[in-house]
């Protein structure tokens, strides 16, 4: 999944990989307990999760309308 959400985000190097590892963990904890099913989390949500929260520390990383509307579709799909 990393590898996948860096392509998607236009990240060529790896010295944010711990970084970005846990922004996909927050990622895919948030979908998970919004009633996500695990199959249905992909690499383009995630990715669109972890540039929303991606801010280089500023504090002020906040999930985007699209997130939060997609995830509510992704929690109802089979």
């Amino acid at each position: 999944m990393l590898d996948e959400v860096k392509k998607a985000l236009g990240i060529t190097d790896n010295y944010q990989d711990d970084t970005l590892t846990v922004y996909i963990e927050e990622v895919k904890s948030f979908l998970v307990d919004a009633g996500v099913k695990s199959q249905n989390i992909t690499s383009g949500i995630v990715a669109r999760g972890v540039a929303d929260l991606w801010n280089y520390g500023a504090g002020n990383g906040r999930l985007s309308t699209y997130f939060k509307e997609r995830a509510t579709q992704l929690s109802y799909k089979r």
